[in-house]
């Protein structure tokens, strides 16, 4: 597997990834915002409201994005990994890029709810810093994650 900087070529496989494990992990959490979003209504949020804003970077295994992480300065905007390829590294490895990128620490927002996203971050040293709700239009319970090397 490899973690590079996302190519034109990789956008539609990426949002693919984003729209299928975004959907697989807030249906289980049921946030109301996730249900009935398509694949376009997937590809315009990403084209118009995280690539613009980002820097984009895929890991890739076997010909295949397997997940990718926006950043913007210290803030992981997003970090995703297929549902099939969880735990297997590839988010620990998009974590270790993020760090890479942003050596003096890191900030992120994550869903309370998402038991598995808030134990990978804090296996991976990050502490939760603060509980709110997420903006409109998901106005849902979330939790503000720091990490600062030691």
């Amino acid at each position: 597997m490899k973690v590079r900087l996302l190519q034109d070529e990789d956008l539609e496989e990426t949002i693919a990834v984003w729209h299928q494990t975004r959907k697989a992990t807030h249906t289980s959490m049921n946030i109301e915002t996730e249900r009935g979003l398509t694949l376009e209504d997937s590809q315009r949020i990403f084209r118009e409201n995280i690539a613009p804003h980002c820097q984009l970077w895929v890991a890739e295994s076997r010909d295949t994005v397997v997940g990718f992480l926006a950043i913007r300065k210290s803030y992981i905007d997003r970090m995703y990994v297929e549902p099939s390829d969880q735990r297997r590294g590839v988010g620990t490895a998009l974590l270790e890029k993020a760090r890479e990128l942003s050596p003096a620490g890191l900030e992120l927002h994550t869903h309370q709810e998402n038991r598995h996203a808030r134990t990978f971050y804090e296996k991976h040293g990050f502490r939760a810093v603060r509980f709110g709700v997420s903006p409109p239009p998901e106005n849902e319970p979330d939790v503000e994650y720091r990490w600062r090397p030691a």
